[in-house]
């Protein structure tokens, strides 16, 4: 009977030593007297703990999360307007917004984003005929955000960058609505040029966050 009263208290002072850190991670207060008014108080610590974040958007897209459809912006030119100067709409279905246009979309947390697009050179046909990327336009329109979201141009064989800045703080939410158009300033060579990732038809946007 000893033995096993033993082990009880044992037992017990082992479950109590285990609970006491537990239990003196919490305030509390008693208080007690004939005073008017008496007080107890107790207080608490709180920590949110926020990751940097960076979301790029461009085409089709869910917020803050990644989506890997690549949207394709395509041109059909009349034959009796080639190279008139005419300027002409996308194809309908272009983009993920249609007729060419395209939602995008920058989320960050930490100061300034440089903003970049490149291409691996002038669109071609296969055939040794190009068409350069300074005859694609972009019309930069509000979306959801009071500030639009500025595209960075697009020039052959070459990254261009933008920086974006927060209107204040460290944080920057900032979206548009860009709508493509050729714009068909000069007579060229009959083919398909750019498709899908081939012949430089492939724009690549780039955001950085330090």
């Amino acid at each position: 009977m000893k033995t096993n009263f033993s082990k009880i208290v044992i037992k017990s002072a082992v479950a109590l030593a285990l609970a006491a850190p537990f239990a003196a991670s919490a305030e509390s207060n008693f208080t007690t007297g004939a005073g008017s008014p008496i007080t107890a108080t107790a207080r608490l610590d709180f920590q949110i703990i926020i990751p940097k974040v960076l979301f790029l958007q461009v085409g089709t897209g869910t917020n803050m999360a990644a989506n890997a459809t690549i949207n394709q912006i395509a041109f059909s030119v009349p034959a009796v307007n080639v190279g008139d100067a005419s300027v002409i709409a996308a194809t309908v279905g272009s983009g993920d917004l249609g007729n060419g246009t395209v939602t995008a979309k920058v989320v960050s947390n930490n100061g300034n984003v440089t903003f970049s697009s490149a291409t691996l050179g002038a669109l071609n046909n296969g055939l040794g005929d190009t068409i350069s990327y300074a005859q694609i336009a972009t019309a930069v329109a509000v979306n959801t955000t009071a500030t639009a979201l500025a595209h960075p141009a697009l020039a052959d064989g070459a990254t261009t960058n933008i920086t974006l800045i927060p209107a204040a703080g460290k944080t920057i939410s900032r979206d548009a609505k860009w709508t493509y158009t050729y714009l068909n300033s000069a007579v060229v060579a009959p083919g398909t040029y750019g498709g899908v990732n081939t012949q430089n038809s492939r724009v690549t946007y780039t955001a950085s966050m330090l």
